[in-house]
């Protein structure tokens, strides 16, 4: 995936992010873009509030879910090699296609009660499995029109920022649009934003057409994101944010209830926590910084695993907001910084897989985080549930720095 030649800059002298939105047809891709993948936003809210309203089951809408989840995230990889292979044009607009009709079929089957539990589940499924890779493919993309490290590093960082805030506009528009249709509405609407954003992120002329160097992309040898053995650091520290977001959202749940404050509070606790990712995201972007991603990638898990170690110690609600909110500080520097390694240690034909991976391994993490959080709430104390939720990043840093010592920093 590469842009005219005349579309890459020079380097530039003062990087910023209003020098990335300069970037010759950067503007109209990455809305465009944004727009397609505000769907993943509004999707999984009505998925569930359809499902649940059209088979009165909550254990039939978990399961949908589940199918629906899996579909989605284990099959990234695959969906994203064959961008590498033949482009996105000919992978993407297929796959969007098929992504939207499947939704609209999932919305015709959920809009009205008494609907087949086995009927969605499979038109779920099916739909998941050809959800586009638009932000993997919109990451690769970047690294193609922008030719300056440092300007990549912004525009990473303005994507990552960008897509924390369309996870929280998506659930706003389902809520507005609940008065008006019912839930299988708003997968409607996912499907539109996906297909019409698609199609305008395919017209732009920074997207290549089909590629005819599909034949030596397939007789390539794969390459590791860098030399050596074992998970690469990228998908590694990926899987361990994961895995603490999803076990912080129930240890501040339990913390919330054995102090006996309102659950009213959990989402503005949350919400500190998405706060302070969206600024140290942009603060992360705005840093010209010396050391490489490499080497930066283990100090952003360390102080991460720090953070959410120490919250165990809050005594009380407003030092734990605060925690969350220092914590947040990190997260979307880690996974920037593990997108932009992804991508400096990928093959050139292999970019798109290369994030996908990291994008698989958060989700992946994200999954297992709650359900083992769960276990050791039941067991331990809860500040011992904090440490050991925070030594998962310590251990990802660690695991980080080994592979950035044999690699020869």
């Amino acid at each position: 995936m590469s842009a005219p030649a005349s579309s890459r800059p020079a380097a530039l002298p003062r990087p910023s992010y209003a020098a990335v939105l300069r970037v010759p047809h950067a503007r109209r891709t990455f809305a465009a873009a944004l727009v397609a993948r505000l769907s993943y936003g509004t999707v999984s809210l009505s998925v569930l509030l359809s499902v649940t309203r059209a088979t009165g089951s909550y254990a039939v809408a978990g399961a949908v879910m589940g199918l629906f989840g899996a579909a989605t995230v284990f099959l990234l990889p695959v969906r994203a090699a064959l961008v590498d292979r033949y482009g996105p044009r000919r992978a993407l607009v297929p796959m969007a296609s098929v992504y939207g009709v499947l939704l609209c079929a999932l919305a015709a089957l959920t809009w009205r009660p008494g609907a087949s539990a086995a009927a969605i589940g499979v038109a779920a499924a099916l739909a998941g499995a050809c959800a586009p890779p638009l932000g993997p493919t919109m990451r690769a993309l970047w690294a193609e029109l922008v030719a300056d490290r440092r300007l990549l590093q912004r525009a990473y960082s303005l994507d990552g920022v960008a897509e924390e805030l369309l996870f929280v506009t998506g659930p706003v528009l389902v809520g507005a649009l609940l008065p008006y249709a019912p839930p299988a509405g708003g997968v409607l609407l996912s499907a539109v934003l996906n297909v019409a954003g698609t199609l305008v992120f395919m017209a732009s002329p920074a997207v290549a057409g089909p590629r005819a160097r599909a034949a030596a992309h397939r007789d390539r040898p794969r390459r590791r994101f860098a030399g050596g053995r074992g998970l690469p650091a990228p998908v590694v520290v990926a899987a361990a944010v994961g895995l603490v977001l999803s076990a912080v959202e129930l240890l501040v749940m339990a913390f919330v209830t054995r102090h006996a404050y309102d659950d009213a509070v959990v989402p503005w606790m949350l919400a500190a926590l998405s706060a302070g990712s969206a600024l140290g995201g942009l603060l992360n972007g705005a840093v010209d910084w010396r050391a490489p991603a490499r080497v930066r990638l283990p100090w952003c898990a360390a102080g991460l695993g720090g953070v959410v170690a120490a919250a165990g110690l809050a005594p009380g609600l407003v030092t734990l907001t605060a925690a969350m909110a220092c914590a947040g500080v990190f997260i979307a520097p880690a996974l920037t910084t593990a997108y932009l390694l992804a991508d400096e240690t990928a093959a050139a034909g292999h970019r798109t897989r290369a994030g996908a991976w990291v994008n698989t391994a958060v989700n992946a993490g994200s999954s297992s985080g709650a359900p083992l959080a769960g276990l050791l709430v039941g067991r331990l104390p809860l500040g011992m549930c904090f440490l050991l939720t925070g030594v998962v990043t310590a251990v990802a840093a660690l695991g980080a720095v080994r592979r950035a010592a044999a690699d020869g920093t």
